[in-house]
């Protein structure tokens, strides 16, 4: 049979996928897995026909998943170990980790530090991991034996021939593929333990779900846990809190407070976000929060979106809680009829939408019950898309680099299995976004069947200080919403034609966007941004007036006095645990020769009060 490695073919027979990868001399240590033809698969795989292999590396995405769903099988093994009567639940790779669900006793602190211990054991064995293939009624004959009252259940929703693996005394269902064994896993630790429900559902059972991370090497879990520890203290809650900016309370969930401070920086990025829309000539509309579920019915939402959906009820119709504006948009498009002299028609809003998301999932303002998005449509002929995706594109970019976001990942995704639609116009759209991106000459990734229920788009990630990946920016482009709201605009030929629409939002979620700032700046905000610009301290009460007179000349600017009656060092400490930039200090000498003493990250300089006010006048302009 003829296998090719690299654009390279032999002629090889009998021989496993691993053994392949020798024979082309394929030596990489961190090599854990195979694509056989596009498949994932393990290196064990034997070779059975005419095969194009891709070695996957930890270093991957893929690879990651792979090594971290592993994990959580030697995890699932030591918990199996020390505690027969837990019964398994499930154990899947994550963003960052893995995590197994058990129905299990309370577990406490030195509990886990003995799984910890027990699954580091497991891996120092060094157990090869087999697959093994087998019946549905097979399989379900085992786990009974075993009591495995989740693993029955879910062998009972499936209706064909399982796989298991195999490791040590461990046996798990499992679809795979997975690394060839234990060993090498060499960095291992459990982060966390919290409650969960069986299938997320809080009428099953509450299991305990126990979080871990792996690595194929000491020195790089080492490095992930420094990186851990430097992302805590740049926490957007904690910041949140320490900043005063935002709070979440229990009698809203998912549904954030901004308090002063939040809403300076709230408003300054909306006003940042008016100007460009402004330079690219976007027309700024309000929408209703709540419409009639009729709406939702013809917009497609209510067949595809409803689950994440709220309802309300008024004079015994229903009416539905938006979470989307693009409907509200039609509607203004379609209040008088339109030219193509007006296309591109380009309306821009900061919706304030809510979709319902399980408690779960929630986390500070990166996922939230209730957001403004910074959203826009355009309505435009057909010949006019690929001008205006690439304006867009150049918008985005350009906001990116403003706000300090050098590092974007851009993802095509397209049509999804519930979608909307002809598949022919699904095709035109993926293409005329490619065409955009190539023309560009924007690196993107495919997506598959990540698209939205009425269009494929463009996504965008950035990565905040830490190198964690963000979903921000997207460009949605729409043939399906105008033909269900029946919009048209006269051509230049005085027939009805119909427009298509591109949806396009660049912050994204405010919330979200003010979430990333946070944890990116670790709360030290460029002037323009910072809630208090500048804090004025008197160092004794004989300089308070004289600060108060300051600060009253200064008033354009954001700018306190702290005349509390305590130690300098003290009122020093606390703009500093504030995060506030630059800090005034008042003596005697400065009152007699009104020059400012203003200290700027433990650097102090001497400035002319009009020198520093035209300083704080430059950096306050929006970009």
């Amino acid at each position: 049979m003829k296998i090719t490695v690299k654009g390279k073919t032999k002629e090889l027979q009998n021989m496993t996928a691993a053994q392949a990868l020798k024979e082309f001399n394929e030596k990489n240590q961190r090599i854990i897995a195979v694509k056989i033809n596009k498949e994932p698969k393990d290196l064990s795989t034997q070779l059975t026909q005419d095969s194009e292999i891709e070695s996957i590396t930890f270093d991957t995405q893929e690879g990651k998943q792979i090594f971290w769903h592993s994990s959580s099988h030697v995890l699932a093994q030591a918990v199996k170990e020390l505690y027969p009567q837990a019964k398994l639940g499930i154990g899947p790779a994550i963003e960052n980790g893995f995590y197994y669900d058990f129905e299990i006793q309370p577990l406490k602190e030195e509990d886990v530090k003995k799984i910890e211990d027990k699954a580091k054991e497991i891996i120092k064995q060094n157990h090869p991991i087999q697959r093994i293939e087998t019946t549905k009624k097979q399989a379900i004959e085992e786990m009974q034996k075993k009591g495995e009252k989740f693993k029955v259940e879910l062998l009972s929703e499936i209706n064909e021939n399982v796989t298991m693996y195999n490791q040590g005394s461990f046996t798990d269902l499992c679809r795979g593929p997975h690394i060839p064994n234990t060993g090498l896993i060499k960095g291992f630790k459990i982060t966390k333990i919290s409650g969960a429900y069986w299938k997320g559902d809080s009428k099953n059972e509450q299991l305990q779900r126990i979080y871990g991370i792996s690595f194929p090497t000491e020195k790089e879990l080492e490095e992930y846990l420094k990186s851990i520890e430097e992302a805590e203290k740049r926490d957007h809650r904690k910041l949140g809190v320490q900043l005063d900016l935002f709070s979440i309370h229990e009698e809203g969930p998912g549904f954030p407070f901004f308090h002063p401070n939040g809403m300076i920086i709230y408003n300054k990025l909306t006003e940042y976000m008016r100007k460009k829309n402004d330079e690219y000539d976007y027309k700024e509309i309000r929408t209703p929060i709540i419409l009639s579920s009729k709406l939702w019915h013809q917009s497609g939402h209510w067949d595809h979106y409803k689950e994440n959906m709220y309802f309300t009820e008024i004079e015994g119709q229903e009416y539905a809680v938006k979470p989307m504006s693009c409907p509200g948009a039609i509607l203004i498009y379609k209040t008088k009829a339109r030219s193509y002299r007006e296309l591109p028609l380009r309306l821009s809003e900061f919706g304030l939408v809510h979709r319902h998301e399980l408690s779960g999932v929630l986390a500070g303002l990166t996922r939230v019950r209730a957001f403004v998005q910074d959203d826009a449509h355009v309505f435009c002929m057909e010949e006019q898309i690929e001008t205006e995706i690439k304006s867009i594109l150049k918008f985005i970019f350009e906001v990116a680099q403003t706000l300090g976001f050098k590092e974007i990942e851009v993802m095509l995704s397209t049509m999804p299995t519930d979608h909307m639609g002809a598949e022919e116009t699904w095709k035109k759209a993926e293409e005329a976004l490619k065409k955009a991106l190539n023309d560009s000459k924007i690196n993107y990734k495919i997506n598959e069947g990540d698209g939205a229920f009425y269009g494929p788009k463009i996504d965008f990630r950035i990565k905040d200080a830490l190198g964690r990946p963000w979903q921000t920016s997207t460009i949605q482009l729409d043939f399906q919403m105008p033909e269900k709201f029946d919009i048209n605009y006269e051509g230049s030929d005085g027939k009805q034609h119909r427009p298509i629409m591109i949806h396009k939002a660049i912050f994204g979620s405010m919330e979200r966007l003010m979430a990333i700032l946070i944890e990116t700046t670790a709360g030290d905000f460029p002037t323009w941004l910072a809630p208090i610009q500048a804090i004025i301290l008197p160092i004794t009460e004989a300089q308070n007036e004289h600060s108060h007179k300051l600060r009253e000349k200064m008033k354009k600017y954001r700018v306190e006095v702290n005349d509390k009656n305590e130690k300098l060092e003290a009122k020093i400490r606390d703009a500093q645990m504030r995060k506030i930039k630059y800090i005034i200090i008042i003596g005697k000498k400065e009152v007699e020769s009104t020059n400012l003493s203003v200290r700027e990250k433990n650097q102090t300089t001497t400035y002319a009060t009009e020198q520093f006010m035209e300083k704080l006048e430059k950096e306050n302009e929006l970009p």
